[in-house]
């Protein structure tokens, strides 16, 4: 627990006590979430969108922007976090587009902390500790193995995760939407056109010495989608 008393002492601070009242005279005593009325600021609490962390507790874009917060009933607050007997709602949902289309930043920029995220290019990465643009195709069928192990844990709601994010190509309908139709989930396209793709990769830094390889990778995929 140490090392959460960083977080503990910034909730304690008085920039902190000042900027919760300062939210709640500004936006009324309403709560965001359930919309309800009520009859005094003790009864709300601000809830950081982007959640605040031990590493991330000293950054003003994230603990004390307007930006980030929610002000919340405390029951709605639990509600939110899956605390105390509260279930956090399940969501799965299953991002697909071209190689630099950028699912997993949009992924990351919309995922809470505990989400589980299936990720073929950082599963290759986690078992090879190479960077995740760098495949080694021998380590295919292990890292398949463990995305369909994971796969089939979100299936059966195996584990704690909150929401699930599947990452991938899925060029083909007919698998897309199988996956789709056994997870439960929801489909989310990141369409990029493929000069814009190609683009991208010219400008990566990562990438400059694999453009060849990754543009195969792009035009590959645009031969074979299937809207």
């Amino acid at each position: 627990m140490a090392r959460y008393t960083v977080l503990h002492n910034f909730y304690g601070s008085q920039s902190w006590q000042t900027f919760r009242m300062f939210i709640i005279n500004e936006r009324g005593l309403r709560c965001e979430y359930c919309k309800q009325r009520v009859l005094k600021s003790s009864e709300l609490t601000l809830h950081h969108i982007k959640e605040l962390t031990p590493e991330n507790v000293h950054d003003v874009n994230i603990g004390l922007n307007p930006a980030n917060i929610m002000v919340v009933h405390h029951e709605c607050h639990n509600k939110i976090h899956g605390r105390f007997g509260h279930q956090m709602t399940n969501g799965v949902f299953v991002v697909y587009g071209p190689p630099m289309a950028g699912k997993t930043n949009y992924v990351r920029d919309r995922m809470r902390r505990g989400d589980l995220v299936v990720d073929m290019d950082q599963l290759y990465s986690a078992v090879s500790l190479l960077p995740d643009y760098d495949k080694p195709i021998n380590l295919f069928s292990n890292v398949i193995g463990i995305h369909n192990l994971l796969i089939d844990n979100i299936k059966t709601r195996l584990g704690k995760w909150s929401s699930a994010w599947v990452i991938g190509g899925y060029a083909d309908r007919y698998k897309r939407e199988r996956l789709v139709h056994d997870l439960g989930a929801e489909l989310i396209f990141c369409d990029v056109s493929r000069e814009e793709c190609l683009r991208r990769l010219e400008i990566d830094e990562d990438r400059r010495y694999r453009n060849d390889e990754w543009s195969q990778y792009i035009n590959k995929w645009f031969d074979s989608y299937v809207p």
